[in-house]
């Protein structure tokens, strides 16, 4: 990581741990400039590339701040740049309609728009929600519909949005860019955000392992609490790895990034189990309750490893991918650019 990357994550984190379980925290951002990194400023954005935008999504997930960062900058805010659609300050969100949830038709000038999304991130909270409907995508107000709110697992906004004939103008729609699909941001936007929390929940193990004594000792010295630690240690430097490997083949804009990012999640989700486990039996009982942090971490572990596709999905997307490859191995190991039977 370069100075200019290190600079940021340090502005970042003073940021996150200020603010914690305070109000204030996502206008201290935008007076930053984070909400808006990897987004050109001629749409209003701060300027910046993916990287940048990775490493302030990967501080907030390692402070657990209860924000719809990723949504904001990563998925929802270069979507509607790349379409050429207002990018409006605030918070954002995005959502995908599958199998028909959602009829996008022809309404005189506009558009209307009709059906359901199911757990979207952060609805109650954005100034818009940017959906990707029939090749096209939609700039919506969450005012426009009904909200029945539901959370994750770690207690984040998952809402159920509803429209009904809901009218767009001409320039709210767009077709829908060239590009890393919705799906695709949004697995690399978790496994990034699993990064941070698997590093935070290392730190919490190895800080209480070396301060719980048991037997006239800390319990860091037991072989078996260091081959737990040691488990932890190497997931967390995979995940760190893989998903900046993902972000920096981002900068390349015609590469296909199917196969990659379906590596990186499928390892990401696997190794996110892997350290929520080990880290709650290093705590024993006392990591379970309500009052101590490393639930912040582990439950959004357990959450974000479900969300835009688990590694049994991803596992599968990526057999699929090798099987139809002219040589497999190759698309595996990233040698050679993968490319398919006709």
């Amino acid at each position: 990581m370069n100075d200019d990357l290190k600079l940021l994550e340090a502005t970042a984190a003073d940021i996150f741990a200020a603010y914690q379980d305070r109000p204030g925290l996502w206008e201290e951002l935008e007076e930053a400039g984070l909400t808006a990194i990897g987004i050109p400023e001629e749409a209003g954005g701060s300027g910046g590339d993916a990287e940048q935008a990775a490493v302030v999504l990967r501080a907030a997930a390692y402070h657990a701040a209860e924000t719809p960062l990723a949504e904001t900058l990563w998925l929802a805010g270069p979507l509607l740049a790349a379409a050429g659609l207002l990018v409006p300050a605030g918070r954002l969100t995005a959502a995908e309609s599958h199998d028909g949830e959602l009829t996008l038709e022809r309404d005189g000038a506009g558009w209307r728009l009709d059906g359901t999304l199911k757990r979207v991130p952060w609805a109650r909270d954005a100034q818009r929600i940017a959906v990707v409907v029939d090749g096209r995508l939609c700039s919506v107000a969450p005012a426009a519909a009904t909200l029945v709110h539901h959370h994750n697992l770690a207690g984040e906004p998952r809402d159920d949005v509803s429209f009904a004939g809901v009218g767009l103008a001409a320039d709210q729609v767009a077709e829908l860019p060239q590009g890393p699909t919705l799906r695709l941001r949004g697995a690399l936007a978790r496994s990034i955000q699993l990064a941070g929390a698997a590093q935070r929940a290392l730190e919490h193990s190895l800080r209480y392992a070396g301060e719980r004594r048991q037997f006239g000792r800390p319990i860091a010295a037991f072989q078996a609490m260091q081959q737990y630690l040691a488990q932890i240690a190497g997931e967390v430097a995979i995940l760190e790895l893989s998903t900046r490997s993902a972000v920096a083949a981002l900068a390349d804009p015609g590469a296909d990034l199917t196969a990659t990012v379906a590596a990186v999640r499928a390892n990401a989700c696997r190794a996110a189990g892997v350290v929520a486990e080990l880290s709650h039996q290093v705590h024993g009982a006392i990591g379970t309750t309500h009052e101590h942090d490393l639930r912040r971490s582990t439950l959004r572990l357990w959450s974000w490893r479900e969300e835009y596709g688990n590694e049994n999905q991803w596992a599968g997307a990526l057999g699929l991918l090798a099987a139809a490859a002219e040589d497999p191995w190759h698309l595996i190991t990233g040698t050679v650019t993968a490319t398919t039977r006709s």
